[in-house]
């Protein structure tokens, strides 16, 4: 049987992609991963794709979901055996609805969060879901890895902003799932279920997310400190000085901002002398629903007697809309500097706030002592936790060499952030870069019952096969 006409008869000829017109979807954002495909499928309604699974699944052919593919964990980057289609939602991309009385929106997987950002804007919502790849990343992506963001602080991350899903089975149906219910318990929640799940387990194909007010001011600052002491000490004050009010609190060593201004020359770090070489800094935002002058009283405040304190050295207070995108802007472009600088070994983590500096004191110590030389890249949010701890080349190390050296770098990194009580991924999924990780640092009874679940709702195994769980 000729899988590829069948495929099109489904979609139509022009959606269905093999050959050059391919490639850019088999390799990952990172380009550490390549794999194969038996084709690209690109559905456009729900429908759509429900065929296209139903006609997988008698067929015994694999489905990797893709959204945007800028995911940092290979987890939507099909093998080598050109077996498997690749199901990409960039076509179902329509804002279906905006209720603002009942502050919710439906949204198809294929839209880009900037995009759903504005369309809520534009309804006089704020969507406050917010991270780097926002141009590019869609939400059934954003889903599918319960990203996080630079807001979680005050909003939560995806599961927290979302209410209902629509979602494909591996038996092709289709569990219309979108309500805008704040309370329903009416049995298991299987929204949490898919969410987070990474494609392994059904594809979402729309949600219903939550919308908040759009804040009446914001306040931006960026903060020089000389330890990450020193920064917890701050988000302290910043949290009982401004409440609910503190929407970003994102941490940052002096040597990512430095690789920015080294990369990307437009960009500069707005202190001078001392200040600008001291070892960490933090971008501090609030958001107040009252007015710019209230708004900016208590920030000036807080952070004054934080100076007052010592501990905050130096701090840049913005003064305009356009001073404090340049802010964002340098926090923002740390992974894009790292990138350009060549391949890193890549941390998502997520650390007790009180464990922080003893984490990266002693995680950095240990490093040092087996890989001498290798460069820290340290930066995340430290409101809720979850901190990017990459470790780069360093001057005496070639690319390759600190690559071959990977599964050792995660030994150990991974060992520490499990004896500080944390997570070896907060924001980025497991995919296939910690599926064979993940047993050594989750309960026994945790994997089984995960394991479990795969089987009961995929059990010809098809979705997204050897991500998130080793086969069995």
């Amino acid at each position: 049987m000729d899988h590829l006409v069948e495929l099109q008869a489904l979609v139509g000829a022009s959606q269905v992609l093999t050959g050059a017109d391919a490639e850019a979807f088999e390799v990952d954002w990172r380009e550490r991963y390549r794999g194969r495909a038996r084709a690209v499928v690109r559905p456009g309604s729900t429908d759509e794709v429900a065929a296209v699974v139903r006609y997988c699944a008698q067929a015994g052919i694999p489905v990797i979901p893709q959204g945007g593919n800028t995911g940092l964990c290979g987890g939507a980057t099909p093998d080598n055996s050109g077996q498997a289609v690749i199901l990409s939602l960039q076509r179902l991309n329509r804002v279906r609805g905006i209720d603002t009385e009942n502050d919710t929106m439906d949204v198809e997987a294929g839209c880009i969060l900037q995009s759903v950002q504005q369309a809520a804007r534009e309804a006089g919502r704020l969507f406050p879901l917010s991270l780097a790849a926002e141009g590019s990343c869609t939400i059934g992506g954003n889903l599918a890895t319960n990203a996080g963001g630079t807001q979680v602080l005050r909003y939560g991350n995806m599961r927290e902003l979302t209410l209902g899903l629509e979602v494909v089975t591996a038996q092709g149906e289709i569990w219309h799932g979108l309500r805008g219910l704040r309370k329903d318990n009416t049995g298991y929640d299987l929204r949490d279920l898919f969410i987070g799940s990474e494609g392994t387990l059904g594809v979402i194909t729309a949600a219903t997310l939550k919308l908040h007010p759009l804040p009446v001011a914001r306040c931006t600052a960026l903060l020089a400190l000389d330890s990450i002491a020193a920064a917890i000490d701050m988000l302290a004050r910043a949290r009982a000085g401004l409440g609910p009010a503190l929407t970003g609190f994102e941490l940052m060593a002096g040597n990512c901002l430095q690789e920015v201004a080294r990369c990307f020359p437009q960009q500069r770090i707005p202190f001078e002398g001392a200040s600008a070489q001291l070892p960490w800094f933090a971008l501090l935002e609030l958001s107040d629903s009252e007015s710019e002058a209230h708004a900016r009283e208590r920030f000036e405040v807080v952070i004054g007697e934080a100076l007052e304190a010592g501990v905050v050295q130096d701090a840049v207070i913005a003064e305009s809309m356009a001073q404090s995108h340049a802010l964002w802007h340098l926090r923002e472009s740390i992974p894009l500097a790292e990138k350009e600088s060549g391949k890193s070994i890549k941390h998502d983590v997520s650390i007790p706030v009180s464990r922080m500096a003893e984490f990266v004191e002693q995680t950095n110590a240990a490093l040092q002592a087996a890989f001498p030389g290798i460069r820290h890249v340290i930066f995340g949010h430290l409101g809720d936790g979850n901190l990017h701890y990459n470790v780069a080349r360093g001057a005496d190390w070639a690319e390759g060499q600190l690559l071959a050296r990977q599964d050792d770098v995660y030994a150990l990194v991974h060992a520490r952030v499990h004896a500080v009580g944390g997570s070896i991924s907060a924001e980025h999924g497991v995919g296939q870069l910690k599926r064979d990780a993940l047993p050594q640092f989750k309960d026994p009874v945790e994997m089984a019952l995960m394991h479990q679940i795969k089987a009961a709702l995929d059990p010809q195994g098809m979705f997204n096969p050897g991500k998130v769980l080793q086969a069995q």
